[in-house]
């Protein structure tokens, strides 16, 4: 195999690309992936790493090769051999594998009766029938990677593999890399938080090969030089350049933003929960208008729900104007001053309270119905409503039950770093590109100064709850939480061209 390395180069460069601007072209390899692929495909070299930031053609790299191992006459094939690729969960690997169809394509057509394509929820592989090579994506399941005997192991983003499971799905792996000779092992993925990662110690002496493209701990993060460090593609890529831009730009607005940025783009790597404010205060204090921001057009509603007699909020946001407007709900007993004293804020709620930001409504539990009916009265008919799954149940039936106008999208969010993340992020970009205008509200700006977000090693944000990410567990957040969801939601709305003429809202859909 002492020349499959520039027999690997020249196949991968004869394959066509599948997607982007550059697609149906020639797929070219830049240096840095030569100079990879001769280092992880050098004799003698059973396991290899490569570590550089997001977006820099990574999963087409891993595709490319996965091709090489099953495609006719390819430098990889080999008679029974198995071709493994290993992604944090399968849903990331069928991106690779739509990837890895696209470039084996012309032989697939050609050799209908030859190749066997599973392409379903639950199964992505590529068998030829005729010398039994193979390959095939697989999700972090320890159970599943039991009993391979692959040729080639390909494993994906190794840093955002499950930490419970990690270990054993490595030693399966690793187990299963003896049955066949010269069978090698090739991780690719964003650096890991912790030095003691199994990924961190591959980049560290751990592996036989190893290649590293990461910023260094003291460099500017604004400035292109750094930039090129860890996104070896940068130069041959306008869009990653202006997304790069773009993020560095609200990193720098938003300094909350900045282990986002480090994690995603410098490939610094963070901690496994990373600790920040939601936005800076001075950052809010921007958006503030001193008059009330007009309430014009059709707008969005956020709701965030507590326990029982925990504070629930109503935002609404109106895409048009970029207008925010909010208020919360407490119920009766115990009372604002008792309140106040319990959560470490003294007589704010009563402030609160004397401004019009914060009602009474229930007895012991703050009344839905009560919130609803404000809201109406405030703002009139909202074209969506936007909740998390808390309480969906009540939500619903309360909706019912007060008689709260029909028509209006009710839309379902998660509190994750998946739905969760994206409406952080969409929020966040909204506030710094100028799309909201607040009023002076106590309400809110006592609600920023508590929000806290808590931020996994992708770089994806989530509003914090209770005590996490030093969140204080007494803080009242709720409004600034109904607040992300109405202008998360309306932002996208508005980009997406949904609020240009009166219809009917549709979820998703220009």
């Amino acid at each position: 195999m002492a020349n499959v390395a520039s027999k690997l180069i020249t196949d991968i460069e004869g394959r066509l690309i599948g997607q982007g601007r550059h697609a149906g072209e020639r797929f070219r390899l830049l240096a840095w992936q030569r100079r990879f692929l001769r280092g992880a495909f050098a004799p003698d070299v059973q396991s290899a790493a490569l570590s550089l930031a997001r977006a820099n053609g990574k999963s087409t790299l891993i595709a490319g090769v996965g091709a090489a191992s099953v495609d006719i006459g390819a430098p990889l094939v080999e008679p029974m051999a198995e071709c493994v690729i290993v992604a944090s969960s399968f849903a990331q690997g069928q991106i690779i594998f739509r990837h890895l169809k696209h470039f084996l394509q012309p032989t697939l057509d050609a050799n209908k009766s030859r190749f066997r394509v599973s392409d379903s929820l639950n199964n992505a592989s590529i068998i030829d029938r005729e010398i039994g090579a193979s390959v095939r994506v697989l999700g972090n399941k320890p159970k599943s990677l039991h009993g391979l005997q692959p040729s080639l192991l390909l494993l994906d983003e190794l840093a955002q593999w499950e930490a419970a499971q990690i270990d054993s799905s490595l030693a399966a792996l690793r187990t299963s890399l003896g049955k066949i000779p010269e069978s090698r092992m090739i991780a690719i993925g964003t650096r890991a938080a912790s030095p003691e990662h199994p990924f961190e110690r591959m980049l560290n002496g751990g592996s036989d090969y190893w290649q590293v493209h990461a910023a260094g701990e003291s460099d500017n993060p604004y400035l292109v030089r750094t930039w090129r460090k860890a996104n070896p593609s940068l130069d041959h890529m306008p869009d990653l350049r202006k997304a790069i831009e773009r993020e560095a730009k609200l990193a720098k607005q938003d300094v909350s933003l900045l282990p986002e940025f480090e994690s995603l783009r410098l490939n610094k790597g963070v901690s496994d929960v990373a600790q920040a404010v939601l936005i800076e205060a001075a950052t809010w204090k921007s958006l503030e208008t001193p008059e009330t921001p007009e309430l014009r057009g059709a707008y969005v509603l956020g709701i965030d729900l507590g326990q029982n007699a925990a504070m629930s909020a109503c935002a609404a946001y109106f895409p048009l104007s970029n207008a925010l407007d909010c208020f919360a709900v407490f119920p009766e007993h115990p009372s604002l001053a008792e309140r106040g004293l319990r959560d470490g804020v003294g007589n704010q709620y009563q402030l609160m309270h004397d401004r019009g930001e914060l009602i009474i409504r229930g007895d012991r539990v703050s009344s839905i119905s009560g919130l609803l009916q404000e809201a109406l009265r405030r703002w009139g008919k909202p074209v969506a409503i936007v909740c998390d799954r808390w309480r969906e149940a009540e939500l619903r039936q309360e909706l019912d039950r007060v008689g709260f106008p029909s028509g209006a999208a009710l839309i379902i969010r998660g509190q994750g770093f998946k739905d969760g993340g994206e409406d952080v992020r969409d929020f966040r970009k909204a506030c710094l590109d100028g799309h909201v205008k607040a009023p002076v509200s106590l309400l809110l700006r006592s609600a920023i100064s508590e929000a806290r977000v808590v931020t996994d090693t992708a770089g994806n944000s989530k509003l914090a709850k209770k005590a996490e990410g030093s969140k204080r567990n007494n803080g009242r957040d709720d409004a600034i939480a109904a607040s992300i969801l109405a202008i998360a939601e309306g932002y996208r709305g508005k980009l997406a061209g949904r609020f240009k003429r009166r219809r009917k809202y549709r979820i998703g859909i220009a």
